[in-house]
């Protein structure tokens, strides 16, 4: 695993990176200043780009709100790759995952898992990032997680 590069580690598990998703707003969805980049928060979308809904624990449980997570991972690797020319440029700094969460929830680490266990499994140890995982009474759209990244351009 150590001699692969991160675009045939995220192929070994399946997956493609998605197209990099719009702003729903007056923003950019990454900004790159140096050799840092800082991408938008993002939110999981169906298929069909309508938002996810739901509030954790009570309406999504924790490992449908982990895999939701794990897929925002996956649009940030995009934005962040686009952003630095690949994949095997990226090296993550910073994650801050915001979970929509009953006041009474105390497992946002477990639900943000899913981006830093994505990041980890496609950068290896170029994945592994500082990180905040907290909980919020709503987030926009009703969103069940949202999550930003800061990376480091590589050579």
């Amino acid at each position: 695993m150590a001699d692969e590069t991160p675009e045939q580690r995220l192929a070994a598990l399946g997956l493609t990176l998605p197209p990099v998703p719009k702003p729903m707003g007056s923003y950019v969805p990454w900004r790159r200043e140096g050799d840092m980049i800082w991408t938008a928060g993002q939110g999981p979308r169906r298929a069909d780009g309508v938002p996810v809904r739901g509030k954790v624990p009570t309406e999504m449980s924790v490992e449908e709100a982990y895999g939701h997570a794990r897929g925002v991972g996956l649009g940030l690797l995009a934005a962040a790759a686009e952003a630095a020319g690949g994949l095997s440029r990226l090296r993550c700094v910073k994650v801050l995952g915001m979970v929509n969460a009953t006041p009474e929830f105390g497992d946002h680490p477990k639900v943000i898992n899913g981006c830093s266990d994505l990041f980890v499994a496609v950068l290896g140890e170029n994945g592994r990032h500082a990180r905040s995982a907290v909980g919020f009474v709503s987030l926009p759209n009703q969103i069940p997680v949202e999550i930003e990244a800061i990376f480091r351009v590589i050579d």
